[in-house]
């Protein structure tokens, strides 16, 4: 368990009961181990978010355990989930959700502040500067492009030094020119630093930076692949949807 930051075991997730219920999640096992860029793709409704949310404490499985930097989540209070999430766990989504009456670096320095802790100006500086906003700390959102404003979210996640990051399709509100900045300052922080990144994604050209793609379909494991080209991803999704159709 020690290379692994994140462990899932037979992870079920069902909304409402009876007739109408839905399984968003049927009995996924899955480990994504420290220092990767894992991508988890599959068709519209094949549980993807579900799984993302299981995995970083958002959402309470049916059945099964997760295990998130040592720590099974199942049975802990909302309370302890909370202080977990804030100590080892960053969010990034495809909506900013920025602070428009705050600068860049007061949006960084918000999980510290809700933590009760004063934010460094040090580590709000130096964090700004690892996504390359530096020079723009003291803007605010109006002030500032669409991918300048997801690397300010992309700093506010990292403020706390997180052991895993998760990604709810992070670049796609971007246009593709500013999205591959952003897969490339994600894919550099994994290779360079050993931050652990797990990504949600529809997309074949963001998918491609990852380390592996799994694939879901109907909330099921349908498979995985390695050092996967756009091309090669793009074929496997098509594949999976019309099968799924």
């Amino acid at each position: 368990m020690a290379d692994r930051a994140v462990s899932l075991r037979q992870l079920t997730r069902r909304y409402g009961t009876g007739p109408g219920s839905v399984t968003a999640l049927d009995g996924v096992s899955l480990d994504f181990h420290h220092g990767t860029f894992t991508a988890v793709m599959g068709p519209s409704g094949s549980g993807k978010s579900t799984l993302l949310q299981c995995a970083a404490g958002l959402d309470r499985p049916t059945s099964g355990s997760v295990t998130v930097a040592g720590t099974e989540l199942t049975g802990l209070s909302e309370t302890r989930l909370t202080l977990l999430r804030r100590r080892h766990i960053g969010f990034v989504f495809q909506t900013f959700n920025l602070l428009p009456s705050l600068t860049a670096e007061q949006n960084v320095g918000l999980p510290l502040r809700l933590a009760g802790r004063r934010p460094p100006s040090a580590l709000v500086r130096e964090v700004l500067e690892r996504v390359g906003l530096g020079g723009r700390r003291r803007h605010r959102p109006s002030e500032l492009s669409g991918g300048q404003q997801q690397r300010v979210a992309l700093a506010r996640a990292l403020i706390t030094r997180p052991q895993v990051l998760f990604g709810d399709e992070p670049t796609g509100a971007l246009d593709s020119a500013t999205s591959r900045e952003v897969l490339v300052l994600l894919r550099d922080m994994v290779s360079a630093e050993g931050l652990t990144l797990v990504m949600v994604t529809h997309d074949p050209v963001a998918a491609s930076y990852a380390d592996r793609v799994v694939f879901l379909v109907d909330g099921r494991l349908t498979g995985e692949v390695l050092g996967a080209s756009a091309q090669d991803i793009a074929g496997r999704m098509a594949k999976l949807e019309a099968t799924a159709c």
